[in-house]
């Protein structure tokens, strides 16, 4: 509603804009995490410079439910996208699934509803799939 042209970058860079306080929330939250670990304890008694450890200690190892958590953020875009579309919020000289399933709506045409749903569903579904996949490779718990 706030932008007169409406483009797909546009609406990547609203939905961005509108969902980064998670990752951020994420992150400080991992960080506090690492600060009380052992290794965090050792680097602050070694007298190492506190951006030091901030970026060389606990960023690295921050960084592993960050990465899962874009795999489920890239999801949730393509979602929020899509009904976008499908409200007719969206881009419209930009192809979406959204839109197609709209008009496969509109001109009750079963084909064009039930394979563009699929697709997305199928594609979230992947993508979910890949953050837990994720999730268990960079976890060190299940590691043996």
């Amino acid at each position: 509603a706030f932008v007169e042209e409406r483009s797909i970058f546009h609406i990547m860079i609203i939905i961005g804009l509108t969902s980064w306080t998670k990752v951020a929330r994420l992150v400080r939250g991992e960080f506090i995490r690492e600060r009380n670990l052992d290794y965090v304890r050792a680097a602050v008694a070694l007298g190492f410079p506190k951006m030091r450890i901030a970026f060389k200690e606990i960023l690295p190892n921050a960084l592993g439910p960050v990465y899962v958590s874009a795999t489920f953020g890239v999801a949730g875009a393509i979602v929020y996208e899509s009904a976008l579309s499908f409200l007719g919020l969206g881009d419209v000289t930009a192809p979406s699934w959204g839109a197609v399933l709209a008009s496969g709506r509109a001109d009750l045409n079963p084909w064009l509803v039930i394979v563009p749903g699929m697709a997305i569903f199928v594609l979230v579904i992947v993508l979910n799939l890949l953050g837990d996949a994720l999730r268990d490779a960079l976890d060190p718990k299940l590691r043996r």
